[in-house]
């Protein structure tokens, strides 16, 4: 992690090759304007091949009282993440991503329930890596719905990649792993030697996630 804080204005150009060199940007608070860059020595992520869909994972999925969509409320999402007692994200970093998200950079994963948003998470696409940044849950379940069809998303499109940041229990019970930088600079040059599109493919049914999670698990 750098110690170094925001010097120069952070525009959405420096936030992407930034992306590009392995490091991402956080706030200590949300209160805090201040932005710094962070390059952990090891790196969490999701291979797209080992996601873990637990028996009560599998369950939840299989019920038909929610709905996933692509990019329906991106800006709710990222207020939902940051709708917590202690967060990173400050009103620079809402600002950057909702750039992003503007631009086709920045996508979310909404998970809807009586036309409420109950989960959902968003992140940065480049080249054939997705970097995940944060994600959150009003229900039960919310947020490792959204993951399960996060992944089988990505891998039906193309991606390579799904860059976590850091591992904690609720990812590593869903397959997440901590691999060294090196290993992850390696993983995100292969990631970026190509390209994937987020929209080549719409989300499909529960139905379809959990059977190729099981063929690929």
């Amino acid at each position: 992690m750098s110690d170094g804080a925001q010097e120069t204005e952070i525009t959405p150009d420096l936030l992407m090759r930034a992306y590009a060199s392995g490091v991402f940007p956080m706030s200590e608070h949300r209160d805090d304007p201040e932005i710094f860059w962070v390059d952990p020595v090891r790196r969490g992520v999701i291979p797209l091949d080992g996601f873990h869909i637990s028996r009560s994972l599998a369950k939840a999925l299989r019920r038909a009282d929610y709905e996933v969509t692509l990019d329906r409320d991106f800006e709710g999402v990222l207020r939902a993440c940051a709708d917590r007692a202690e967060t990173w994200i400050n009103d620079e970093i809402h600002r950057l991503y909702m750039a992003l998200h503007a631009r086709g950079q920045a996508h979310s994963i909404e998970v809807w329930r009586e036309g409420r948003l109950i989960g959902g998470v968003y992140g940065v696409v480049l080249g054939r890596a997705f970097f995940g940044e944060s994600m959150f849950s009003r229900e039960r379940d919310g947020s490792k719905i959204a993951l399960a069809w996060l992944v089988d998303h990505l891998r039906r499109c193309g991606y390579v990649l799904f860059d976590t940041q850091f591992i904690t229990d609720h990812l590593a019970s869903l397959g997440g792993i901590e691999i060294p930088r090196a290993r992850y600079r390696a993983a995100l040059a292969e990631a970026l030697e190509g390209d994937a599109d987020f929209y080549s493919v719409a989300p499909d049914s529960a139905a379809g996630v959990l059977q190729r999670n099981t063929q690929t698990s």
